[in-house]
């Protein structure tokens, strides 16, 4: 079979042919694709910044005619930890004393101090006998739910509906049998439990944050349904980790569960300002992920210069509640905001601060206003992230947000709905 990657032989030299000898025009296979994501109003684009150090939240917006102004409002850096003079002096440090990169895999020269350091820190933050350091917290969550699902004979994975796209990958490359229940529904998943055989081996996986929403799972119901049917428990807690608990526990820490469940896992690229993700458990548990997930033994370990700030980042939240305290404050404030204005603020209990706007293409219309005509940047949140028909804005205040800076967005969202709303009236 002859490729063709750019058209497709011509219809006469097609006549005769065998369907076989036909040539694939895989351009626009592909061309189609990015196609239907134009369509339905959800292609993304990535918006070229750069953030102004020790000005956090202004950046410059690369494009046109050069760098502009911007304010960020979505960033996952909640708060600023990315910025913090203790985090940026422990990562300069260790570039002059170490170097840039670990120089392999931790199995193979790649294990430094840092790392062995960070996690016995990690583990202490979530009550744990120990933890282990990923590349991030998407390959932790595919790691260790991959390789827990192959550890345990005929297991069984119980999964929310919710659940972010790193553990569904995990429970699918697992092989185990799963069991979706509704959305923090308990009823529903004690019927799920329930319908399986005492004997079992049992997973129950979940967050503790869903960061769309902003809601909270119910933690300690959950773990008393696991030890009523002897499952295990798996939290995800990457959006709450270094935000809530007097030490930056999560939310886990706060509600006073985490000795409770069976593995606990975050993210250094969030809360704590840089990048990297993990888990903490038992001893023996992290042996069996260490020794048996692929995507932990044949990754190049994180650079230490990252695992020195992250180590920095978690010692100073461990210790101070400030920043913690500040984008609590930020939040509730913006949240005050937006209801005030009569904007489409949707529930949540947390610190994140989402807009609803139901179709992708009015979301993305009112981000692309907001950046070009008043420097604000927020990014929309579209399917597959979110469910079709629940499109929307997500903001993230963070300390150092002034109030200047909220009224200002306020007005500019207040303006742009109306301005949006008049032309759809005008179009019927």
């Amino acid at each position: 079979m002859r490729v063709v990657l750019n058209g497709v032989r011509p219809e006469a030299e097609l006549e005769g042919a065998r369907s076989e000898d036909w040539a694939l025009d895989y351009n626009r296979i592909f061309e189609s694709a990015i196609a239907r994501l134009h369509d339905e109003g959800r292609y993304r684009v990535f918006v070229d910044i750069l953030r102004t150090r020790g000005q956090y939240p202004n950046a410059r917006c690369f494009g046109g005619n050069g760098p502009k102004p911007i304010t960020v409002w979505c960033s996952n850096d909640y708060l600023g930890m990315g910025q913090h003079p203790v985090v940026i002096a422990a990562m300069e440090k260790a570039l002059h004393e170490v170097g840039a990169g670990s120089g392999g895999t931790r199995n193979i020269s790649g294990n430094t101090h840092y790392h062995t350091e960070l996690e016995a820190e990690i583990g202490a933050l979530h009550g744990k006998q120990g933890a282990l350091l990923f590349t991030s917290g998407y390959v932790s969550n595919e790691a260790a739910l991959s390789t827990l699902g192959k550890l345990l004979p005929g297991c069984i994975i119980f999964s929310d509906e919710l659940n972010h796209a790193s553990m569904i990958a995990g429970i699918k490359s697992s092989g185990c049998d799963k069991r979706v229940f509704r959305h923090n529904d308990l009823d529903h998943l004690e019927e799920l439990l329930a319908a399986e055989d005492a004997e079992t081996p049992k997973l129950i996986a979940f967050e503790s944050v869903y960061s769309m929403d902003g809601d909270i799972a119910p933690i300690a119901a959950i773990c008393d349904l696991a030890d009523q049917y002897g499952a295990l428990t798996y939290l995800d807690e990457v959006h709450a980790v270094g935000m809530y608990g007097e030490h930056g526990g999560g939310i886990s820490e706060r509600d006073g569960v985490a000795e409770r469940l069976t593995i606990i896992e975050g993210t250094l690229g969030k809360a704590f300002g840089v990048m990297g993700g993990y888990i903490a458990a038992d001893k023996t548990i992290i042996d069996c992920i260490r020794s048996y997930a692929p995507g932990f033994i044949f990754t190049t370990s994180l650079s230490p210069v990252l695992v020195a700030g992250a180590l920095a980042s978690v010692r100073h939240l461990k210790a101070s509640s400030q920043e913690r305290q500040a984008q609590q404050t930020a939040a509730a404030t913006l949240k005050a905001r937006f209801a005030g204005a009569n904007l489409p603020l949707m529930p949540s209990v947390t610190h994140i601060v989402p807009l609803l706007v139901g179709c992708p293409i009015k979301a993305k219309r009112i981000s692309d206003i907001l950046l070009a005509e008043y420097g604000l940047y927020v990014q929309p949140i579209n399917y597959p992230t979110v469910p079709r028909g629940t499109e929307r804005l997500r903001f993230t205040p963070g300390p150092c947000h002034s109030a200047e800076m909220m009224d200002e967005l306020t007005a500019a969202l207040v303006e742009i709905w109306d301005r949006l709303e008049l032309l759809d009236v005008r179009a019927a």
